[in-house]
């Protein structure tokens, strides 16, 4: 009698991006991510930003290889993978190549094929892309299950959120977008922001996005950054240590999502649900 392998669960993709720069996004990729490591769950992070990767800076990495070698077909993904705090694999970027934003379809291929055997030792992988709307942009949002939209309150801010989430839902229009506001006040502040972004999609999109939650406007993240670790691993006792762990035991409680990709070549929540405060 034979026997049939049964194929590892592949991780679940989470595509993290912004509109606008300057917002905080890598700085949530990081600290949701080790705050789901903390979890228990096993997590890794691409630096999608191909071109100005600076999640090896956020946490001090000096990695010798970086993900242009692997589309060069130069290094393995075992060679570039770094470890990072509680076990996080880091899959860094390079800095300053112009030539990987804009991916050919050869390097296309090794990285989808890099993704699908890193997914198949984790519980969640996180994509940080990069700020915008290029079509490099675009193309690693949609590879997630759900997209994690962060914003502010800045009204650019908001304004970008939203133009991010209309061409992402003009190419997929099922995919679950969830909106994370960064640096603010409170729950109040937050949800203003988030009733803007929705109103809008819900007027002139015909959709309804997600609210994941916020994270509270907290100089202890300055002081992290400067020092180059996670805040949920330098003060976890800070009030934006405290948002990062909510919102990653939501997000790694949530079920599964309509609208998630295959790696291949080519329900809305009110803001009523959320806790008033993130601890």
């Amino acid at each position: 009698m034979t026997t049939v392998p049964v194929k590892p669960e592949l991780a679940t993709i989470l595509a993290v991006t912004s509109g606008k720069g300057g917002v905080g996004k890598t700085n949530v990729v990081v600290n949701v991510a080790v705050a789901m490591a903390r979890l228990g769950y096993r997590v890794g992070i691409l630096d999608a930003d191909f071109g100005l990767g600076n999640v090896d800076v956020l946490l001090g990495l000096t990695p010798e290889c970086h993900v242009g070698h692997l589309l060069a077909g130069e290094k393995s993904l075992d060679d570039i993978v770094l470890p990072g705090p509680l076990g996080v694999r880091i899959v860094p970027a390079s800095s300053g190549l112009r030539s990987l934003t804009a991916l050919t379809p050869a390097q296309r291929g090794r990285l989808h094929s890099a993704l699908d055997h890193l997914r198949s030792s984790l519980d969640f992988l996180l994509i940080d892309t990069a700020s915008g709307i290029s079509d490099n942009v675009v193309e690693m949002a949609l590879l997630g299950e759900r997209v994690l939209l962060v914003t502010s309150l800045e009204p650019s801010a908001v304004v970008d959120a939203y133009a991010t989430a209309k061409i992402l839902s003009t190419a997929a229009p099922d995919k679950e977008i969830g909106i994370i506001v960064n640096a603010v006040r409170d729950g109040d502040e937050a949800g203003l922001a988030f009733r803007q972004i929705d109103t809008a999609a819900n007027r002139f999109l015909g959709r309804s996005l997600r609210y994941y939650g916020f994270v509270a406007d907290d100089p202890n993240v300055r002081d992290s950054v400067l020092v180059q670790r996670a805040i949920v691993d330098h003060l976890p006792q800070s009030p934006a240590s405290r948002c990062f762990r909510i919102l990653a035991s939501r997000i790694a409680g949530l079920g599964p999502a309509r609208g998630g990709c295959r790696l291949t070549m080519g329900a809305a929540t009110t803001i009523a649900t959320e806790v008033p405060q993130c601890a």
